[in-house]
């Protein structure tokens, strides 16, 4: 259901005028342009059909009717239950249809996207650029290891923790809604206790095992937590259940990590309905406060009043992590293809980039190094968020010394090259693993071995570990869970360093060393891969991922295309966006 933003707004624009089995057909908001594909709708029509509906947005029987007519759509096309259809549709079309009513979505506008340029003018997703230093980058020298026996610093990372409060152990693990192991009679083996192989999410007990676990297997010197704590039954949840979760799952990290700094980004998650992020701009009952504000209240002992002061008005925030290194917590939501929110404003929203911006030159003038966390990876951003971000990475090459992010739920990496040749590493996003299931994974998460924090240090990643709860043996009767190492970077590829150029290198070892992607492709899945082998055109698709930091750049897959056209790659590995 993570595109539910996307395809009901398809459905509230599509159930008027076009044909069933075109208003099917799916559309990317945010992907650079494109159409619904309505092959028969006209111009005149088009436009007679959005100015009558435009005219028909104040009147509460044409809202009746727009709910009536997407609740069919989502029944005609067997998206989900009748009960689930109608409960998805009643969350998310008020604020899709305010989001709508202050755009600039007219019917101009809206039939230059549907029918084509010659019908309207079609650019509230057009290229915008935010404005980078007249200071001239400073040289650049390639990243040094750091001397024998100097300190290093222990991350712990956790994303994606996803606490279903109806998981039921024994429930329906195969159910036809989008989230399962919460009710029904199994048909075979029914949910496990600690957590199934399904599209399920997470008991607390599960969760609650876990902390007790890092509790005993520091220590760390901070951690870095990126979102995501409620379960994906995006149909029918409300801010009461939260804002529950939310201070449920903060308390028990409070109480078993006790005086650890903890350090949050905002998932997408976290809001009702899933995704809807509004701009600062929007007031009143529609804003983002109740989640913002609940935020500082429940994160006010690991934040400083001045972060909590920019967490409050837009999800985002900086802070000292210790002398010679800044944090950034980026809210990635004000990027995401799925915040129907940036139909109002997709220009910077909340002017976070370019916050960003002045906040890197700062620390570049006062010699700090700068880690980047966030939830949603830079290259599943809207085309122009993603590329601006790209620039802002290669100006400060010399100042960003980590980024790290979750969202996709699996283990894997994007690399970040210099613009001139998109040759030259300069930076990789590291994208950790959950701690959720979802969808047939184990449960996971990852420790990051950094630079330590000594005068001169780079503060840059040397190495990472990734642990997981096997399911398999934990929901055996009898055993006691076991959190357990799955692998080290540099020890299973063979790294003397884990800088930008050796996970270039490494992309470029699995073009020709079928058995070390493999290794990788198992790793990736947290030891779970699904059972389809990734051969030829996934394989390629993966690794343009890999070497992909900015949304829809053909030139980055093109030496690892083979002859397949890029939006092919993109459509196979958008595939697997399930989160």
């Amino acid at each position: 259901m993570e595109e539910a933003p996307v395809l009901l707004l398809l459905l509230l624009l599509g159930a008027r005028g076009a044909p069933l089995e075109e208003a099917s057909g799916g559309v990317a908001l945010g992907g650079g342009g494109g159409g619904f594909g309505w092959r028969n709708l006209s111009c005149p029509a088009c436009k007679v059909i959005f100015t009558a509906l435009d005219a028909g947005m104040e009147l509460e029987s044409s809202l009746s009717r727009i709910q009536q007519l997407s609740v069919s759509v989502c029944m005609y096309l067997h998206l989900a239950r009748p009960e689930v259809c109608e409960e998805i549709i009643q969350l998310f079309e008020p604020d899709m249809l305010t989001a709508w009513a202050h755009s600039i979505l007219r019917p101009s506008e809206i039939c230059g996207l549907l029918v084509g340029s010659h019908c309207g003018h079609w650019d509230i997703y057009s290229d915008w650029n935010v404005t980078l230093p007249d200071t001239p980058k400073p040289p650049v020298r390639p990243p040094v290891p750091p001397r024998p026996g100097a300190p290093t610093a222990r991350v712990l990372f956790l994303t994606d923790l996803h606490w279903d409060q109806g998981y039921l152990p024994g429930s329906d693990p195969a159910c036809k809604d989008p989230l399962c192991c919460r009710g029904g009679q199994p048909r075979g083996e029914g949910a496990g206790y600690w957590g199934t192989y399904s599209k399920c999410d997470l008991p607390l007990h599960t969760l609650e095992n876990l902390l007790q676990h890092l509790a005993a297997s520091g220590p760390y010197d901070v951690a870095y937590w990126t979102g995501d704590i409620p379960a994906h039954n995006v149909w029918e949840q409300s801010r009461a259940q939260q804002l529950h979760a939310l201070w449920t799952v903060t308390g028990l990290i409070q109480k078993y990590l006790g005086p650890l700094p903890v350090y949050p980004a905002v998932g997408n998650h976290e809001a009702v309905p899933v995704n809807a992020f509004p701009p600062p701009s929007v007031a009143g009952n529609q804003s983002s406060a109740w989640l913002y504000d609940a935020m500082a209240e429940a994160w006010h002992q690991w934040l400083p009043p001045e972060a909590l002061a920019t967490l409050r008005v837009g999800g985002f925030y900086t802070l000292r992590v210790w002398p010679g290194l800044r944090l950034v917590s980026l809210n990635m939501n004000f990027c995401s293809e799925t915040n129907f929110w940036l139909l109002i404003n997709s220009t910077d929203p909340a002017g976070q980039l370019q916050w960003l911006v002045e906040l890197l030159l700062e620390a570049e003038e006062s010699g700090e190094k700068v880690h980047i966390i966030g939830h949603i990876p830079p290259s599943h951003c809207m085309r122009s968020w993603s590329w601006n971000y790209y620039h802002i990475i290669n100006r400060f090459e010399g100042t960003v010394a980590g980024q790290f992010f979750g969202h996709t739920h699996i283990d894997e990496f994007q690399l970040f090259y210099d613009e001139e040749t998109l040759s030259r590493p300069l930076g990789v996003a590291f994208v950790a693993p959950s701690v959720t299931t979802y969808i047939s994974l184990n449960p996971g998460y990852r420790v990051y071995l950094l630079d330590g924090a000594y005068p001169g240090s780079s503060h840059m990643v040397l190495d990472h570990e990734t642990f997981i709860l096997n399911l398999t043996e934990a929901n055996t009767p009898g055993a006691v869970p076991r959190w357990q190492r799955l692998y080290g970077a540099r020890e299973t590829y063979g790294f003397s360093t884990a800088f930008p150029a050796d996970w270039d290198q490494l992309v470029r070892r699995f073009q020709v060393d079928e058995g070390l992607f493999q290794r990788f492709w198992h790793l990736m899945y947290k030891g779970h891969p699904p059972r389809q082998p990734c051969h030829q055109a996934c394989k390629t698709a993966l690794l343009c991922a890999l070497r992909t930091g900015r949304a829809g750049d053909p030139d980055l897959c093109r030496p690892l295309s083979r002859g397949l056209p890029f939006h092919e790659i993109q459509a196979r590995w958008r595939q697997r966006r399930l989160c």
